[in-house]
């Protein structure tokens, strides 16, 4: 019962906008925080050398203070912010969609804790996949794409 309910899109919805809520919040206030992120879903623009991804955890913590705190927002439903990884201090832009944030926290205190399980992208395909195959499933249709 209890992996049913925090499987449920609805959930799931109430859970991101939290985050984007809170997330906003902390930008205003000027509060520097960090996050709990599952570093599977995150994107590096450029992307980092292996020799130094492969160092990361899959739950990798991102403080955002300084630049990265004033680069930081939320743009649709990410995280989006600048920073330097390593002893190099390599720059990326670092893009964390909302549902791959499992906990923000302020001075090492948890404020939120996101239980929410995102269905996997295999599993839950969008609406506009879903049509798209039901429209070429007719043979007439196809020929509107040619």
């Amino acid at each position: 019962m209890l992996q049913n309910f925090l499987e449920n899109e609805t959930f799931g919805g109430l859970m991101r906008g939290c985050l984007k809520e809170i997330i906003n919040l902390l930008f205003k206030e000027g509060v520097h925080f960090s996050i709990l992120a599952n570093l599977e879903k995150v994107e590096f623009n450029p992307e980092l050398p292996k020799e130094l991804t492969s160092k990361f955890k899959p739950i990798t913590m991102f403080v955002l203070a300084g630049y990265t705190f004033q680069s930081g927002h939320i743009k649709e439903d990410s995280l989006i912010f600048e920073a330097g990884f390593g002893t190099e201090n390599i720059g990326s832009i670092v893009s964390i969609p909302l549902d791959a944030i499992l906990q923000i926290a302020v001075e090492e205190t948890p404020i939120l804790i996101n239980l929410s399980i995102p269905k996997e992208e295999s599993q839950d395909r969008s609406f506009e996949e879903k049509s798209m195959e039901a429209l070429l499933a007719n043979p007439e249709n196809k020929k509107l794409f040619k």
